[in-house]
């Protein structure tokens, strides 16, 4: 069994290619029963999120979550994916999860916004900091090279600073932005990667023809966007189990803002059906996620293939 660590798996997953993983596992399909989820001992919650394809490949991914790792400076999530034969049931790599978790979840909202973005869009705004928020401009880039303006925003000002100077040492034109209603206002693409549990973003600032990406609110209690994000917009998943999951999502159907017609469809959607995203310039679009097995299972084949 091969083991691959964190920079093991940013080597063996280029966002040109992990994107390309995404888009033809989406179109092809895969087998991904729901996660369970366990509480052991009051102090521990785990994930566990398997995906197969018969004759080929088992993935299973544990997520550990441990919220008093603080107190004893460790991190408070640990995670690691399992890949076996699908046929044998033989374990054939052991893998960081945490890397294929951010990478992955960056590499699906480009993916998205390749097929719901304005033709031409050339201004991203990234809301965020965290492992994710980095990972976004470089995975938009590969995902629409057009893109000429990279914002990035963040509720500490010294935080954003910092990590857009970071990323421009690492060749991507990134500036900070302090002043979140302008930069909405301006912005073609707002992308959102946060643990917000009130909105951020107001649906008065974003303008006709944007694309919202929303990437925090995986759970009811989260929310990244109020309600007006959501009226007169077409909206998209990664997959349907946003709707159980996301507080985003859950307040504005059940206030009646969001209409059931007003969900166009999912990631895989997009992806099998070439020209069912945007349909026109000034079409406003929202993109909510919330994390599935199959991009878990489409990098992990990718690095194993490529090692």
């Amino acid at each position: 069994m091969r083991t691959f660590d964190a920079a093991a798996i940013r080597a063996a997953l280029p966002f040109p290619a992990l994107i390309g993983a995404l888009q033809s596992l989406f179109a092809q399909g895969c087998e991904v029963p729901q996660r369970h989820v366990h509480s052991i001992g009051g102090q521990l919650t785990t994930l566990i999120m398997p995906a197969w394809i018969p004759g080929r490949y088992l993935g299973i991914k544990t997520v550990n979550i441990a919220p008093g790792n603080a107190a004893l400076g460790l991190p408070a999530l640990a995670a690691s994916y399992l890949l076996y034969d699908a046929t044998t049931g033989q374990p054939l790599a052991l893998m960081d999860g945490n890397e294929i978790t951010s990478r992955r979840t960056a590499a699906a909202s480009a993916l998205a916004a390749s097929r719901l973005a304005k033709p031409g869009a050339q201004t991203l705004l990234v809301v965020g900091s965290g492992q994710v928020a980095r990972l976004l401009p470089e995975a938009y880039r590969a995902a629409l090279p057009g893109l000429q303006q990279l914002w990035l925003w963040n509720r500490t000002p010294a935080t954003a600073l910092a990590l857009a100077a970071q990323l421009r040492d690492q060749g991507l034109p990134v500036a900070a932005v302090d002043d979140l209603a302008t930069a909405v206002r301006q912005a073609d693409i707002v992308s959102c990667a946060t643990l917000a549990t009130a909105p951020l973003i107001h649906g008065e600032w974003l303008r006709p023809g944007s694309h919202l990406d929303l990437i925090g609110s995986f759970t009811p209690a989260m929310h990244e966007a109020d309600e007006s994000c959501f009226q007169g917009a077409s909206l998209w998943m990664d997959t349907i189990e946003a709707l159980r999951k996301s507080g985003d999502l859950l307040a504005p159907l059940a206030s009646g803002v969001l209409q059931p017609e007003d969900l166009r469809g999912t990631l895989a959607d997009l992806c099998r059906q070439p020209g069912s995203g945007r349909q026109h310039a000034r079409e406003r679009t929202v993109f909510k996620s919330v994390g599935t097995a199959l991009e878990d299972l489409a990098a992990a084949m990718l690095v194993y293939e490529q090692a």
